[in-house]
């Protein structure tokens, strides 16, 4: 409106400046008189473009009880604190109180703020935020608690706040900040994260009926727990496990604590402290199961980029099988798998290394039982990164065959120059006493490789003393341009008076594991339960490749062997698998051949798979039915018996956000087994609460799940 009166007046005043010319114009001729009223207007200032005014007497008569508005009339925002989301570089970095100061501001937007405010940082809020300070002048001089301008201080840095969304954005040039990994955030920044009661849980189970006349039903149930308490900085976490088996003839139940523990986080060790049941680290010697205390660096408080890797689990399943895996004893995990070949990478071992074995149970009682080499690959470390563990504890077991002896252990990783890394440590206890130190290396082109010798004195259940020593040999190589990634090859050699801590626990040189089965056993014992300390490992060697063939698919093979002093039995492994697609149509090849010490053949098995994408062929009428997948599946195997098994099935999701899976299996198998069958729902609710009931059959078997 004030705008509107001001164009009026103008337009008014130029009229009667006209009408002023043309009066002067004609004043030759006719002389006529001026008025008063034109001449006061001929005479009157020029008036100007004024800007917006909000007259404070609006609020108040009182000029003295209203604010100064200037500011906001400038189109700009008060100074004072306000929490915003800081972000460094397009990063997020937390969420802080800020104090901003008005600046001068020509009330109109800039491309980069329009808020009049300028974000008040210290120099010291800069250094936790990774600025290298020191190197500025302007910045290495302030004042502590002063706000010195950022874009004088460092040349081509600028803040943009957003006063809608609270977002404080600073943009600094890399050459300006300290030499980090990606995704490094301060100390300064972290927090301990709410109160919180965590739990959850994995269960699965199955039930099978013989139909045949007097046939037997069986039961079996696996349950795992992860529960936890979070409390300021500590952290209270307890895995346990269920597993029920139960028939006509017999039944048992057998519930176990795997790890209870309290942890906390000693940041500027870069480390965390644990009291409690948990797993010594496996870099320089085999993971052992603890009860105690132990400081040890933690891995999680490094960058994502610079975190390490996880085991993958190969294997064929002749039917719909249980796979059970055990890790230094305990089940770690337990599912079900459809018949064909399976890959499992999401396993979460409870310690970084030992042995995974892995329990295949077909559903007509057969089991196929293997062993999985796990271990670290060339321990290396960044120049200048020191990596310590120390353990003070009691060995914990589940097994009433192994003594609970008191230990300690030690072990420091070093990164030097160069590439090299040095490493060491040192275990102790009553009956054993170990050194081993090492160095590794990164080759360039040539890959990764870590060399180590451990001698070690041990006192065994005979009470006799022996000496021995292992040598160690790890390499890692990716060959990026053929596709190919050698992700470890080891091999260790050990003396015939080499052992492990882990060995002198034993309360016997020899006998079974398993505490339900005694000497009397007449039949042959299966090496997943019986050991024998005369039996000592002596060279081990294993291969895990990986190679990508272009758009002809993808190749893997992993194998191992393991050989022990005074038998001929040996522990073999190998996996062949073959997998591509072909116009949206997956399929696979894979062969398994592995045996065990103590068995008398080998398993070998053989898989084809072929998953068909209907979804894609399929007419859909709606959005929602747009995204539900509908997959068409066929798998065959044969083993060296030549058994035969043969299975189709159907399989999708639904509902409006796929939270219904369904499965739907028909099979067959030879030497007078018959028909089988499966179905399987699952249903994910938005709580994450899942639950997988289903039924499954055979021709004289039948088989139900949750």
């Amino acid at each position: 409106m004030a705008q509107r009166r001001q164009h009026a007046f103008v337009q008014l005043h130029d009229v009667m400046r006209n009408q002023l010319f043309m009066t002067r114009y004609y004043s030759s001729v006719t002389k006529p008189v001026l008025t008063p009223l034109a001449l006061a207007i001929a005479l009157a200032p020029a008036p100007g473009w004024a800007e917006n005014y909000f007259n404070p007497a609006f609020l108040s008569d009182d000029p003295s009880a209203v604010a100064d508005l200037s500011t906001f009339s400038r189109n700009a925002q008060a100074a004072g604190m306000y929490r915003v989301d800081v972000y460094l570089n397009n990063t997020f970095l937390a969420t802080r109180d800020i104090a901003f100061q008005a600046v001068k501001t020509t009330g109109k937007s800039t491309p980069t703020d329009d808020s009049g405010l300028r974000a008040c940082l210290t120099p010291e809020m800069l250094k936790n935020m990774g600025v290298n300070t020191g190197a500025f002048p302007l910045l290495a001089k302030a004042a502590a608690g002063s706000c010195p301008d950022l874009a004088s201080a460092i040349p081509a840095a600028r803040t943009r706040f957003d006063f809608a969304q609270q977002r404080l954005d600073i943009s600094i040039p890399q050459a300006a900040m300290v030499a980090s990994a990606r995704g490094y955030i301060p100390p300064q920044y972290w927090d301990e994260g709410i109160n919180a009661l965590l739990l959850n849980y994995t269960f699965t189970g199955a039930n099978s009926q013989d139909r045949s006349p007097g046939g037997s039903a069986e039961n079996s149930y696996f349950l795992g727990l992860n529960s936890g308490l979070n409390l300021g900085a500590w952290r209270l976490r307890d895995y346990s496990t269920w597993n029920a088996n139960s028939g006509d003839q017999n039944s048992d139940s057998d519930w176990q604590h795997i790890s209870t523990y309290l942890e906390r986080d000693v940041v500027f060790l870069q480390g965390e402290l644990t009291a409690g049941d948990s797993y010594t680290p496996s870099a320089l010697f085999d993971s052992l199961p603890f009860r105690g205390l132990q400081l040890a660096s933690d891995d999680n408080m490094l960058p994502d980029s610079m975190k390490g890797f996880a085991p993958t689990i190969h294997g064929i399943a002749r039917s719909n099988a249980q796979v059970t895996i055990r890790q230094n004893g305990y089940i770690i995990n337990q599912r079900y798998v459809p018949p064909g070949a399976f890959t499992i990478n999401d396993l979460y071992p409870t310690a970084a290394s030992g042995d995974l074995t892995v329990e295949v149970k077909e559903s007509d009682g057969s089991i196929n039982r293997y062993n999985v080499p796990y271990s670290a690959v060339p321990i290396l470390q960044r120049e200048g990164r020191l990596k310590y563990a120390a353990t003070v504890a009691e060995y914990r077991s589940d097994s009433s065959q192994k003594e609970k002896v008191k230990f300690s252990q030690a072990t420091l990783i070093w990164g030097l120059p160069h590439g090299f890394t040095l490493y060491g440590g040192t275990q102790l206890s009553s009956h054993y006493h170990a050194l081993a130190i090492g160095s590794g290396a990164n080759l360039g082109d040539w890959g990764a490789v870590s060399l180590d010798v451990t001698q070690a004195t041990s006192t065994l259940a005979d009470n006799n003393t022996y000496q021995g020593q292992s040598l160690r040999f790890l390499y890692a190589k990716s060959l990026a341009q053929s596709g190919t990634n050698l992700q470890l090859m080891g091999y260790r050699y050990s003396t015939s008076g080499f052992y492990t801590l882990d060995d002198t626990t034993w309360k016997r040189m020899s006998g079974y594991d398993d505490d339900s089965r005694t000497d009397s056993d007449k039949s042959r014992p299966e090496w997943a339960d019986y050991y024998n300390l005369y039996y000592t490992r002596r060279g081990k060697v294993q291969l895990d490749i990986n190679q990508q063939l272009g758009g002809l698919g993808s190749l893997f093979i992993t194998g191992s062997r393991q050989s022990y002093w005074h038998t001929d039995e040996k522990d073999s492994l190998l996996q062949v698998g073959y997998s591509d697609t072909l116009a949206g149509i997956a399929w696979s090849v894979s062969y398994n051949n592995n045996k065990s010490a103590g068995d008398a053949e080998r398993d070998q098995i053989f898989a084809l798979n072929i998953s068909v994408p209907l979804s894609q062929w399929l007419q859909h009428d709606d959005e929602v039915t747009r995204h539900h997948n509908v997959y068409a599946t066929f798998s065959t195997s044969t083993d060296k018996q030549h058994n035969v098994t043969q299975n189709a099935g159907l399989s999708g999701t639904l509902l409006d956000e796929n939270n219904l899976s369904y499965n739907i299996q028909q099979g067959y198998q030879n030497h007078g087994i018959g028909e089988s069958g499966a179905a399987r729902i699952t249903v994910l609710a938005k709580a994450a609460r899942r639950r997988q009931p289903g039924i499954r059959w055979r021709e004289r078997q039948r088989q139900h799940w949750l």
